[in-house]
């Protein structure tokens, strides 16, 4: 594979790991002035060893801060061998790569408290690839007055806009958030709230599988009324943008201190699917007033009873953010690609009308080579 670069282009990799604690998505991206180019997309799932240490630490325990930190090196070892592994595949040098935009994974995000904590050794993955990294986006953000989050509106902005339709574009992961592009407006962008973390949760615990596939299970159940009613009086539902939530709010005690134990477990599982549908559509009609065209991307996009749930409740097709020229699975990736190149270029890269930061900043701490 030869990959020629035109003048002011650049090679650069992304790195992801979400909140549904699936693994981690890598993307070589080519950017340049106007376009971005993705050139190759892997995905490592984390072993359920991995998925459940990093769900672990998550809930304060005595040791969290030196198993953080262990699990960070792992985090960075592994990212750095999936790299190392493409650059060979491609037959590119490390020397001529920019640099590697490194999310990490998130285990605490706390914005009312000032902090956003992202594990992965960013040290360690320069070390190990020979190529600069640039990690930490969210904590200038936070301690600006912002949220930290979503980070990723201002990409879809670049990326998937339209000088004729107003677009909503929907990120599904373990957190739903959605961007409404509307033509000529202000960037909106904020977190509607569970996507399938809490699906992921009740699937393994029932099923003793790592997600409902395509939706199948959810969809041999009845919504439990009641039950439905109870979720959506979680306050975060009604709260205004900017807003922001993680596995902080919405995990596995946050469900069970709901009354289930009677229901049956696929009665459960449809109802949670809802819950998404329904936070999704609700934040829709809230707040992108003049919809066109709703595009889907993340994990969540896979599934199919629940895009069908949304074509429904929204009455809009919807389509994946393939049909814009990037595969679902890889937009988040190449996002912190695009922040990480937009902080090697000194640009502002956070976007403060939707994380409510007291203005523009740069995101990211860059570590050399």
């Amino acid at each position: 594979v030869t990959i020629k670069l035109m003048k002011n282009e650049k090679l650069i990799f992304g790195v992801m790991s979400g909140t549904s604690l699936d693994g981690i998505d890598v993307v070589l991206i080519r950017i340049g002035d106007k376009n971005i180019k993705l050139i190759d997309f892997a995905h490592k799932p984390y072993s359920n060893k991995l998925a459940n240490a990093l769900l672990l630490i998550q809930k304060p325990i005595h040791n969290d801060l030196e198993l953080s930190i262990e699990l960070g090196l792992l985090h960075a070892q592994t990212t750095a061998s999936m790299i190392n592994t493409m650059l060979k595949k491609l037959n590119i040098y490390p020397k001529k790569v920019c640099c590697i935009g490194y999310h990490g994974q998130t285990i605490r995000h706390q914005p009312s408290k000032k902090f956003s904590v992202q594990i992965g050794n960013a040290h360690m993955l320069a070390e190990k690839t020979n190529i600069a990294v640039v990690a930490d986006f969210r904590n200038r953000d936070i301690v600006a007055g912002g949220q930290g989050a979503p980070l990723v509106p201002s990409f879809h902005q670049k990326v998937f806009s339209s000088r004729t339709k107003n677009r909503v574009i929907i990120n599904v992961g373990g957190i739903s958030n959605l961007t409404y592009l509307k033509i000529g407006d202000k960037l909106i962008g904020f977190d509607c709230g569970p996507g399938n973390l809490l699906l992921d949760y009740w699937v393994q615990k029932n099923k003793n599988k790592n997600y409902d596939d395509k939706g199948k299970w959810a969809s041999t159940g009845n919504i439990i009324p009641n039950l439905l009613i109870e979720f959506m009086k979680e306050p975060f539902f009604q709260k205004k943008p900017p807003k922001s939530t993680g596995r902080d709010l919405f995990n596995s005690c946050w469900l069970e201190k709901f009354d289930h134990k009677k229901e049956s477990p696929e009665d459960v599982q449809r109802t949670l699917l809802e819950l998404t549908a329904i936070s999704i559509n609700l934040a829709i009609a809230r707040y992108c007033n003049e919809v066109d065209e709703i595009f889907i991307c993340g994990g969540g996009s896979k599934n199919i009873f629940l895009k069908n749930r949304l074509e429904q409740l929204t009455t809009h097709k919807i389509n994946d953010t393939e049909k814009l020229g990037i595969p679902s699975q890889s937009v988040e990736a190449i996002a912190f690609g695009w922040l990480a190149n937009e902080r090697v270029n000194n640009i502002p890269n956070n976007s403060p009308e939707i994380t409510g930061s007291s203005g523009k900043r740069i995101l990211g701490i860059t570590h050399p080579a």
